[in-house]
């Protein structure tokens, strides 16, 4: 009987030790799932700090008061004693050029010849210190930023695509758009034949910045999407430059038709893209230094003569 009861005491002890602890859990529980809330609402607060930080700033390139309205723009872009700096450092002095509605024109030089530069002032990213630039004759700074946008797109070197179809990333374009005018588009830059091979075709998920997808394929879906979005003006910011060879030429063709009847300005390191051009501008020091057409500078002695030889060498 002593036996007995000793072992009936120690699983007792053993009973009231685990209820104890059991209990002792329940109660730790909700403090450490508290914890994690707070933890989660102060990163949530400090990214509302940020987002709040950004919405309250005031833009550096103000809307217009009174802004002009271009129902159908041709493309004729002229920029007239153009000049900007960065801080004390001059980009641009008293930069002139003038290019007609559907011309094709690259800008060629070497970093900090003022390239990109260019491309920020024609897309609106900057108002210029001095000057003007304008499209079909309208100051750029008197068009609202909804209808610059209609009319003038950048496609730079890392084609952004959201989480969503590859049907929703082309109809960011042009929102309204059908199906049939998504898959006028994506024919239209030969990305029609790949999502013609995907198990779910258009309805397909992209993922996260397009992961699914290939460089080239990204390239090729904002293509499509600038294609919908039927502007007058593109630029093209390194557009090709983050390319394999395979995936440069998947794009290539998809640009001339894409630049086809438009007016183009094309930033490029590689003289492959360059080759589409009608007209290639070699810039030095924010300065044009020739002027021409690709066929007629590779002739000469000049300097885009010597990048050509050294791209066709670099071939070989």
């Amino acid at each position: 009987l002593v036996g007995a009861w000793q072992v009936m005491e120690g699983n007792l002890a053993i009973g009231v030790l685990a209820a104890y602890l059991l209990y002792l859990d329940q109660f730790y529980g909700p403090l450490d799932e508290l914890a994690q809330v707070f933890n989660s609402y102060q990163s949530a607060a400090a990214a509302l700090e940020k987002i709040s930080g950004v919405l309250e700033e005031e833009p550096a390139v103000a809307e217009p008061e009174r802004p002009v309205t271009l129902e159908r723009a041709t493309g004729a872009v002229r920029m007239d004693q153009v000049w900007f700096g960065y801080n004390t450092t001059s980009v641009l002095p008293e930069f002139d050029l003038e290019i007609p509605a559907g011309q094709v024109v690259a800008l060629v030089g070497a970093t900090g010849a003022g390239k990109s530069t260019l491309a920020k002032l024609l897309t609106r990213f900057y108002d210029p210190s001095g000057g003007v630039i304008t499209l079909d004759d309208v100051d750029l700074r008197h068009l609202a930023d909804v209808e610059l946008r209609r009319h003038v797109v950048m496609i730079t070197q890392e084609a952004y695509l959201f989480s969503g179809t590859i049907a929703d990333n082309i109809r960011l374009g042009r929102p309204e758009a059908t199906d049939a005018e998504v898959t006028a588009a994506a024919r239209a830059v030969g990305l029609d034949a790949f999502v013609g091979g995907l198990p779910d075709g258009y309805a397909t998920d992209v993922r996260t910045r397009g992961g699914r997808l290939s460089a080239g394929q990204r390239q090729l879906v904002a293509f499509a999407r600038v294609f919908l979005a039927d502007p007058a003006v593109i630029v093209l910011d390194e557009a090709t430059s983050s390319l394999d060879i395979p995936g440069e030429r998947l794009v290539q063709h998809a640009l001339e038709t894409l630049l086809r009847d438009r007016t183009a300005v094309i930033i490029a390191h590689r003289l492959s893209t360059v080759a589409i051009a009608d007209r290639v501008l070699v810039l030095d020091g924010g300065r044009i230094v020739e002027d021409g057409a690709p066929a007629e500078l590779i002739a000469g002695q000049g300097r885009f003569a010597g990048l050509h030889a050294a791209w066709r060498d670099s071939l070989v």
